[in-house]
């Protein structure tokens, strides 16, 4: 179902697709849009090890999308450094492909967003961070993304770095 990746040299692994999600603080998630447009837009997120949780308004573009069509694919771009002298980038990122949905148990989407504000306020006390939550609750709304399947890849030269420091 899912297309094999071409360059399989420069796949991460499991472990490596993982920290990246975990120390991302964005990514853009890509929905299908009005009239069949692509619709991506840019989102802070959580990782937890198995879903990824986003927030957003209880309306908009992204519901809208959402409702015609559950499946989204999110990227995270953990490194870009470009080399102009090799007219190249030493990039290393995630695609993961998946199905989102609204979060609709008030349990589930009170531990979601309480994970988003960990991730996102790690000094606030635990009841700083309820008392910013409290504040938000009735406009809020939890996404949540099963992952379908997931890759990463990085440059061929962050590759070659890497395999020259563990020889």
């Amino acid at each position: 179902m899912f297309r094999e990746m071409r360059r399989k040299r420069q796949a991460l692994s499991r472990e490596e697709i993982s920290l990246i999600l975990y120390r991302g603080t964005s990514g853009v998630l890509a929905l299908s849009g009005d009239d069949n447009y692509p619709y991506a837009v840019p989102i802070s997120y959580v990782y937890d090890g198995e879903k990824i949780y986003f927030h957003c308004a209880k309306s908009g573009h992204k519901l809208d999308a959402i409702q015609q069509n559950e499946k989204v694919s999110f990227c995270v771009i953990d490194q870009d450094k470009i080399v102009p002298d090799e007219y190249t980038s030493y990039f290393r990122s995630i695609i993961a492909f998946g199905r989102i949905e609204v979060i609709k148990d008030e349990k589930e989407k009170r531990t979601a967003i309480e994970k988003l504000a960990s991730k996102y306020a790690p000094e606030d006390t635990a009841i700083g961070r309820k008392n910013a939550i409290d504040r938000e609750w009735t406009p809020l709304c939890m996404l949540k993304m099963h992952i379908d399947h997931i890759t990463g890849k990085e440059a061929i030269e962050l590759i070659k770095k890497k395999n020259k420091t563990s020889n």
